[in-house]
């Protein structure tokens, strides 16, 4: 009788903690946060010439991860809030805009050609459809890599510049995140 006690009290014991684990797993503690990272460049270092204007001009991996459970899809816009000067800015220059990326991909490959499966291009500021790197005519500018987690698909937005899927997403972002790149031309 004494062991049968015993083995109930374990188990017992062992099914309260076991409750304790899910309830900590079910909303009792806070999510990851939303995150975009790149493992060329970390957060306000410099953007390796390879991806630039004076390299071979090509996409940077990026890497996310913390995107909400509600997502139906991704945005990400890549900019430059410092040109054409950043002693005098009066432009945003726009590098990249992708959207409707898929909420379970977890990044870009390097030099993608290939956005993930359902994603769309939208047009940079050179008026091409895709990636556009640095390219600043003076002084090192910052480059915002910014992803949003959106609770619809935008669709076919026939082409769009950054304005027009930033109003189409409009009051449907329920996480973003941001990586920060700096450049200056060497030469």
């Amino acid at each position: 009788m004494r062991n049968t006690v015993s083995s109930a009290l374990a188990l017992c014991a062992f099914a309260m903690a076991s409750c304790g684990a899910f309830a900590a797993q079910s909303g009792n503690q806070k999510a990851p946060a939303m995150e975009i990272t790149s493992p060329a460049f970390r957060n306000n270092d410099a953007i390796p010439t390879l991806y630039t204007c004076e390299g071979r001009n090509v996409s940077p991996p990026l890497a996310w991860s913390g995107v909400p459970p509600n997502t139906k899809s991704l945005v990400l816009i890549v900019d430059d809030p410092d040109a054409p000067d950043p002693a005098a800015p009066n432009r945003t220059w726009v590098h990249w805009v992708v959207y409707d990326i898929p909420p379970d991909s977890n990044g870009i490959k390097e030099a993608s050609k290939a956005l993930p499966r359902g994603a769309r291009a939208g047009l940079n500021d050179s008026g091409d459809l895709g990636y556009g790197g640095p390219c600043p005519p003076i002084g090192r500018h910052r480059y915002f890599h910014k992803l949003y987690a959106l609770d619809i698909t935008l669709s076919d937005l026939k082409r769009p510049v950054k304005g027009q899927v930033e109003a189409a997403m409009k009051n449907h972002i329920i996480g973003q995140a941001e990586l920060i790149g700096t450049y200056q031309k060497k030469k």
